[in-house]
């Protein structure tokens, strides 16, 4: 009985091989026919018992599989990308096991092109303004090649544009993790007939050079995205309200650019949001160090200041930008307005003071009102220095009247209200 069995079973075997074998053959014709969804039928066929087959059969199996899946894929049936891949990467499993390759190289091809269709797939959806979509399409794309991390970076940036913050999160920290750089050469040339520079890769710039259409041949070197990766990662996190991750991964970017102004900037308004003014200020200050003509960071540092109470570190603040920017308005109205609202400070006492009859009361009063009409006059003397760059500005004009109406300058008052008429 034990003969009848075993020879019952090797006879099964044989058979199975054979019918595998069979329908090889039949999916091998079907394929060359260009039916590629029957081709996948017949496969289906043997699927299941494919994993015991001879190393060769497989490989056979697979790379049909994988060819047919992605004919299909390329036709419009853009599900069945994922199977090929799975199709080609156990492709080439089984000839690595094996020791012998005969589809690997193509597979490889295969897969290169199925990670162009992907960067192309994901052009479309960004132009849809299917960013989470051409996110993963990316994703998928630098999977398949991983030493193009460029794809990742895209990656990252469509699924931030789609407002897929934690897929997001995940790409930039893997580039993060990578100690992705991300600068690349570039090899321009100025166009002789535009006067304007364009790039090319080595050979095509050098050869344009020596045929006399463009000069000036330069090599450039972009800026590195380090530090945009860390500081993405600290956004992210603010904006998910993980404020104390943002602010670690906001030290990490410092700690690799500390003259990156946009990163100290960021940092110091997430401070700011926490109720951390002095921290604010102190980044502020930071900034302003590495970069003293910029109008914005003094004009910050006057807000915080006057938010603080430090009136004179504010209108010096406020001071400081407009010798860099004569012009800039929102200086001007809140300089001025330093000396508007500590004047208004002292009416209060001057109320109570001017009910009383004691001459020491009303000669304090007389003092106080000198005070108040002096800082007007001084908030005055910044709007009319700033109509020489600004005539015909309203809010500036506004505050002016409004001014000197309070001062009680009719001449004054008049005059402001002509300039308002023409302006």
């Amino acid at each position: 009985m034990k003969k009848i069995v075993l020879f019952a079973l090797s006879v099964g075997v044989t058979l199975t091989a054979a019918a595998q074998k069979d329908e090889l053959k039949e999916a091998s014709k079907s394929f060359k026919k260009g039916d590629a969804a029957q081709t996948l039928i017949i496969l289906e066929s043997v699927s299941a018992t494919i994993g015991s087959a001879e190393d060769r059969y497989q490989a056979d199996y697979y790379s049909m599989l994988a060819d047919a899946s992605l004919q299909l894929a390329q036709a419009g049936e853009t599900d069945r990308y994922a199977a090929a891949i799975d199709a080609y990467e156990t492709l080439i499993a089984v000839e690595e096991a094996s020791g012998k390759a005969r589809y690997s190289d193509a597979a490889l091809v295969s897969l290169a092109q199925i990670a162009n269709d992907y960067v192309n797939m994901a052009v479309e959806d960004q132009k849809a303004a299917n960013y989470s979509a051409a996110a993963e399409k990316l994703y998928q794309s630098y999977k398949l090649s991983p030493r193009d991390t460029i794809y990742l970076y895209y990656a990252a940036g469509s699924a931030v544009n789609g407002s897929d913050f934690d897929q997001a999160l995940a790409y930039y920290i893997q580039l993060r993790d990578l100690n992705y750089d991300g600068s690349e050469k570039r090899f321009g040339a100025i166009n002789v007939e535009t006067s304007e520079i364009e790039y090319f890769d080595k050979a095509m710039r050098d050869l344009y050079v020596k045929g006399g259409t463009h000069k000036d041949p330069k090599d450039e070197t972009t800026p590195s995205k380090r530090s945009e990766v860390v500081k993405n990662i600290a956004l992210i996190y603010q904006q998910q309200g993980r404020n104390e991750e943002a602010l670690e991964a906001y030290d990490v970017a410092q700690a690799q650019n500390p003259s990156d102004i946009a990163l100290l900037l960021n940092k110091a308004n997430l401070y700011y949001t926490l109720g951390q003014p002095d921290k604010f200020k102190e980044l502020m200050n930071q900034a302003s160090e590495i970069d003293p003509n910029n109008p914005d960071l003094q004009y910050n540092i006057g807000v915080i200041s006057s938010e603080q109470g430090n009136i004179e570190e504010a209108r010096a603040a406020y001071r400081k930008t407009l010798e860099i920017d004569p012009t800039y308005i929102n200086a001007i109205l809140n300089l001025s307005s330093t000396y508007v609202n500590e004047g208004n400070a002292l009416i209060d006492e001057m109320n109570t003071l001017a009910m009383s009859t004691k001459k020491a009361d009303l000669d304090k009063y007389d003092a106080l009102k000198e005070q108040k009409d002096n800082l007007f006059r001084e908030s005055a003397a910044v709007l009319e220095a700033s109509l020489t760059s600004l005539p015909t500005n309203n809010d500036i004009l506004t505050q002016l009247k409004n001014i000197y109406g309070a001062l009680g300058d009719n001449e004054n008052f008049k005059r402001i209200l002509g300039l308002m008429e023409q302006s």
